[in-house]
Parts: C-alpha cells; sequence; structure tokens
C-alpha cells in the first residue's frame, strides 16, 4: 500500500509496528509537517487520511478526532508546526445519542444504590501496598505501585467486578492515565488478566476473553475520558452522561477505537449545586463512573442493573477538581 506522506525510516517503522499490533503497540509520534495532503484531488490534514487509511474508511473530517493524552497533538498548539499522524495517537470521538425510551423500569438513583462491599471493601492504604497487578513495563507508566516513589493524591480508584463480585483489591490512580486490559502486548497498568477467581461462569469467561487491549481511562483538563482500545463495544454511565432531570439511565455505548467524556468537571460542579435528589430514590454516588465490557445494561438491554452484567468496572472519582 503507497503511503500518502514521505517518512523517515524510524517513523515509519513506528507506524509499521501500530498498525500491525492494532495499537497493542502504539510507539512514538510520527510528526510530518502541519500541511494538507492531496489523496483522490481532495485535501486533507495527515492525521486524517491515515486515519481513514488505517482505521476507519468512513472518516470524514478532523475534528472528528481526539489525540490520547500522550500524544504530542494533545498537547500541542492547533496551528503549530507539526503534528502527530500516528493512527493509534488518535481516537473517534462519540457523538451524541438520543436519549432511552421512557419506559425504563430503572431510575439512576437505583442503579447508584450503593453495593454490599462488606467483605471486599479495602482502604486505600492497604490498595497501595499490593504488587500484583502490574505487567512488563511500558509507555503507559502508572506510578501507583512503586513503593518508594513519593506519590500525590490518586485522582481516581478503580475496582473491577463480575456481576456482585468485586475481584482483587482496588486500583488507586496516580498518573495522568492509566491503562486497563486483559492482555496487552506491552504496557503497564490495572491488568485484569491476572486477577484469579475459584470459580468463574461461562459467560464471565467468554467476556474476559473479549476484553483484550481493554480502556485508556485519562484525566483531562475537562474532565475524565475513556478510550476503548479493545475490539468490542464498551458501555458506560455517570452522573454526568444522565439526562438532566431525567429518571431514565442513559448508557452510552462506546464501539471499539472511539473516546467518550465519561465525566464532565463543569457538569458535575453545576449538578452537585443543584436540587437535591429525591430521597425516595436512595443514595448514590455523584463521582462513580460505571464501565461494563461488551454487555450493555439499563432501559435498552434485557439486564436492568450492572450488577448483572458479566465484567465491569466502577471508577470511583477523588478530588476530581
Amino acid at each position: 500500500m503507497a503511503l500518502p506522506i514521505r517518512l523517515k525510516e524510524r517513523s515509519l517503522d513506528t507506524l509499521l509496528e501500530a498498525v500491525e499490533s492494532r495499537g497493542g503497540v502504539p510507539g512514538g509520534c510520527v510528526l510530518v509537517p502541519r500541511a494538507d495532503l492531496r489523496l483522490g484531488g481532495q485535501p486533507a490534514p495527515p492525521q486524517l487520511l491515515l486515519g481513514r487509511l488505517f482505521r476507519w474508511p468512513d472518516l470524514q473530517h478532523a475534528v472528528e478526532l481526539k489525540p490520547l493524552c500522550g500524544c504530542h497533538s494533545f498537547a500541542a498548539a492547533a496551528d503549530g508546526p507539526t503534528v502527530c499522524c500516528n493512527p493509534y495517537h488518535f481516537s473517534r470521538l462519540c457523538g451524541p445519542e438520543s436519549p432511552p425510551p421512557p419506559y425504563s423500569r430503572l431510575s439512576p438513583r437505583d442503579e447508584y444504590k450503593p453495593l454490599d462491599l462488606s467483605d471486599s471493601t479495602l482502604s486505600y492504604t492497604e490498595t497501595e501496598a499490593t504488587n500484583s497487578l502490574i505487567t512488563a513495563p511500558g509507555e503507559f507508566s502508572d506510578a501507583s505501585m512503586s513503593p518508594d516513589a513519593t506519590k500525590p493524591s490518586h485522582w481516581c480508584s478503580v475496582a473491577y467486578w463480575e456481576h456482585r463480585t468485586r475481584v482483587g483489591r482496588l486500583y488507586a490512580v496516580y498518573d495522568q492515565a492509566v491503562s486497563i486490559f486483559y492482555d496487552l502486548p506491552q504496557g503497564s497498568g490495572f491488568c485484569l488478566g491476572q486477577l484469579n477467581l475459584e470459580q468463574r461462569s461461562e459467560s464471565v469467561r467468554r467476556t474476559r476473553s473479549k476484553i483484550g487491549f481493554g480502556i485508556l481511562l485519562s484525566k483531562e483538563p475537562d474532565g475524565v475520558w475513556a478510550y476503548n482500545r479493545g475490539e468490542h463495544p464498551i458501555f458506560v454511565n455517570s452522573p454526568t452522561l444522565d439526562a438532566p432531570g431525567g429518571r431514565a439511565l442513559v448508557v452510552r455505548k462506546v464501539p471499539p477505537g472511539y473516546s467518550i467524556k465519561v465525566f464532565d468537571f463543569e457538569r458535575s460542579g453545576l449538578l452537585q449545586h443543584g436540587p437535591e435528589p429525591d430521597a425516595a430514590d436512595g443514595p448514590y454516588d455523584p463521582n462513580s463512573v460505571r464501565i461494563s465490557f461488551a454487555k450493555g445494561w439499563g432501559p435498552c438491554y434485557s439486564r436492568q442493573f450492572i450488577t448483572s452484567c458479566p465484567c465491569w468496572l466502577e471508577i470511583l472519582l477523588n478530588n476530581h477538581r
């Protein structure tokens, strides 16, 4: 396949490794001059052309792309002289969805009633001592498991659940981004594949096999983002994704290769200064995000509660501003 751009050998090797590993080894930035290229007579920016060529044939506009937080293009000025064109340093943005139909038997407050953690809850101090959840080192390094490092306060903790059973310890996140995965050829983070349980149902085993590269969770200036690195959809709910004043739970489907802002800092502040939730609906956590791998729940699915999902995450945000 002929590339629409000339690259140095080192950049070409980086691009080849990223494409052949399907993002398992995203590699470094592939920087090129910020100038439109032509393919088929139509001018387009380099990141759009390579994204269309290697990942999304239906990609139409560069504004549909979001650079990942470790990429040069994430922090670079919009009119800077260079831009990264590594297609695995970008994700596609999830567009708005229609709200779910009003026949839901489930309200957001019901969904956010606390689970019984009596036997599985660990304090953050206990969590920081664990060293069993880390994989081989790589570019997504997470300092949460380094006992000698001087750590600032973690910005979130991650709990992994199989139906109603929490598996493993809380994983505290200190770095800006963390990979949460079952199997990753290169990188570090929260490896779900290393979490053992004596008995697992067939549905859990099947779903675990679909987690693959999992997600990249990142804290950014405007909120917390989740990038679906795997080959199957993920499903997300949080207080800032729910419809304002609505009682129906909103669960967003995030296809492979897409990103979504799972928690909006500004909206969270507005919600917390708004009216108190109806006490009849029960307590809920305004700083909790829930992500299910491969299986949806809520009003559009047979599973009404996330505890019916085989494999899911609870992201507990801490001092998010």
